[in-house]
């Protein structure tokens, strides 16, 4: 799973799921079952992070339909035919996952020494590929566009940055009253409007213990 690897080390704070990885890779010849169960894991586990990130709750219940569901429209995919049948296609493929490994698996339903040894053989070379490789695109699809998402969302901009002088006109009216206007030769400028574009973080200053003191 190198690509969700490079994806996890671009993104350090999703590098804790890098265990599941571990297990999928450590297993996928000598256990096929439990790197299953470790990649249906993966996909539920990136869901809900999703979801707690965006602030979104669940219900202890989930399915990883619900998940995935919650997952998909937390990050703004608000049309909701699509949404649904994204999240049916992925809890499909996680449900296929948990039957599967149930068949395959160690220790589901006790298995007979001649199925303990046959029980790998049962899923080939190319259908294991194309299931891990799958819920790997799916993860990194959710990652990426949790964090692309997540750096177009505009930041909120500080007083300093946003005051414009004009709609400040309760406090330059009486910062002008106060200290009147200053003349250089032929021109003269208000004492706001100095203060404003003189020494900004001053203007702020004062700004703010007017505002407070006008509540």
């Amino acid at each position: 799973m190198d690509k969700l690897k490079k994806v996890i080390e671009e993104y350090t704070d999703w590098s804790g799921f890098s265990i599941y990885i571990e297990r999928i890779e450590s297993y996928i010849e000598i256990d096929f079952s439990h790197s299953l169960e470790n990649a249906k894991a993966l996909l539920e586990a990136i869901g809900k992070e999703v979801c707690s990130k965006n602030g979104i709750e669940l219900n202890d219940t989930s399915t990883i339909n619900g998940v995935m569901k919650q997952c998909f429209s937390s990050m703004g995919f608000v049309n909701t035919s699509m949404v649904q049948q994204i999240s049916r296609s992925l809890a499909a493929i996680g449900q296929q996952v948990g039957n599967l490994r149930n068949e395959i698996g160690l220790t589901s339903h006790g298995k007979s020494l001649e199925e303990i040894n046959q029980r790998n053989n049962k899923v080939d070379v190319l259908t294991r590929e194309f299931l891990i490789d799958t819920i790997e695109a799916v993860c990194i699809f959710i990652i990426r566009n949790f964090e692309i998402r997540k750096t177009k969302q505009p930041k909120e901009e500080s007083l300093e940055e946003s005051l414009v002088y004009i709609e400040a006109e309760d406090f330059n009216e009486f910062w002008d009253d106060s200290f009147g206007e200053f003349s250089m030769g032929d021109y003269s400028y208000p004492a706001s409007e100095i203060l404003f574009y003189v020494d900004k973080k001053a203007y702020l200053t004062e700004y703010k213990s007017f505002i407070e003191n006008n509540d």
